[in-house]
């Protein structure tokens, strides 16, 4: 059994005598930022003087200045910026601000992992990751709960690395559901894994096939989209609960019975080797380089890839039918990615 770290295992007190500067104020960055604060740490906010969240965060109390002032400023420098922001920004106002006995902190660990962010000798090197959004984060904090959390040290220059690592957690509210080691690679790669090939691609691509065949076979989109889409999250919640079992034993026998016979007929062993092809290319950086190369050159793949995924007609029949949700959130809530971006 892997251990687990709680709060009685940390010293909250080694992060509260820290100054702690949070690099980005979206999603993780406002979580992370007023739980740090209301644990009792010294926190500022970096943010670009053009940046849409700067009067979030003033708003909310904040001490708001340039990456590059408050990294000057602070003995732990939490870096929340999307992935392909990162490099640049901590060459430019991080980097310069280091010496010797400093922190990065970081909650993804890309970066790191694909060697686009290298540290000056006697920097220690953090990762600790909410498995939750941000707003989970703050919410959870608020009701005197927590988001488990996962953590790493890639670099302990000072030998007091983990220390710190887990006294941040617990500031954050992680360690009050559990914490657990991980290491820079581990968290990285099977993060990138996750998304892909299961969360994200994965589900996404089956969901669209699955509408596609319906609606080639005459079906209305509309029943369709209930059967492939809308229920989808009653499974998950399901599972999530406890696990794939409570969902079997929640269904019909009908539908449990259909799960052992024609879901090895979908996902059989072809997927499982193109999953392992997926997790080669994670590994072999290739995923990465390519990436960052696309945005670097404006991420033109990647806004031909969003715009054709946008007009798969399941996202038509859906925004019709959302409307007849009164407990949904609205579509502008979410998709205009304000909150996650």
């Amino acid at each position: 059994m892997t251990d687990v770290v709680y709060d009685a295992d940390a010293d909250l007190s080694i992060i509260q005598q820290k100054k702690v500067a949070v690099i980005g104020y979206g999603s993780q960055g406002h979580a992370q930022a007023l739980n740090l604060r209301d644990s009792g740490v010294d926190v500022r906010i970096g943010l670009q003087p053009n940046s849409k969240s700067r009067q979030k965060a003033e708003e909310a109390g904040f001490t708001v200045g340039t990456p590059r002032e408050v990294s000057d400023w602070a003995d732990v420098i939490v870096i929340l910026a999307p992935d392909q922001h990162q490099r640049g920004l901590y060459a430019d106002e991080v980097a310069p601000a280091l010496n010797e006995g400093k922190t990065i902190l970081f909650s993804h660990g890309f970066n790191i992992r694909f060697g686009y962010i290298e540290a000056p000798e006697g920097v220690d090197v953090v990762l600790v990751a909410p498995k939750g959004p941000g707003h989970t984060v703050r919410r959870e904090y608020e009701a005197g709960r927590g988001v488990p959390v996962i953590a790493a040290v890639e670099v302990d220059a000072t030998g007091r690395a983990w220390d710190l690592a887990w006294s941040y957690a617990s500031a954050i509210g992680g360690l009050r559901s559990g914490g657990i080691k991980t290491t820079f690679t581990e968290e990285t790669e099977s993060d990138l894994f996750g998304e892909q090939a299961v969360l994200c691609g994965g589900v996404s691509a089956l969901v669209q096939n699955g509408f596609e065949v319906l609606t080639e076979a005459g079906y209305q989109p509309e029943i369709a989209y209930f059967e492939v889409l809308h229920e989808l999250k009653l499974i998950v919640d399901l599972m999530w609960e406890g696990g794939i079992a409570k969902q079997r034993w929640s269904v019909s026998d009908t539908a449990e019975y259909g799960d052992y016979v024609s879901g090895p007929r979908v996902v059989d062993e072809r997927v499982k080797e193109n999953m392992q092809a997926v997790l080669a290319d994670i590994q072999s950086g290739a995923f990465a380089k390519r990436f960052i190369e696309d945005q670097d050159a404006g991420a033109p793949e990647f806004k031909a890839l969003r715009e054709k995924a946008e007009g798969h007609s399941i996202e038509a029949t859906g925004r019709k039918l959302r409307g007849m949700f009164a407990w949904t959130q609205p579509d502008e809530d979410y998709t205009d990615g304000s909150a996650a971006r």
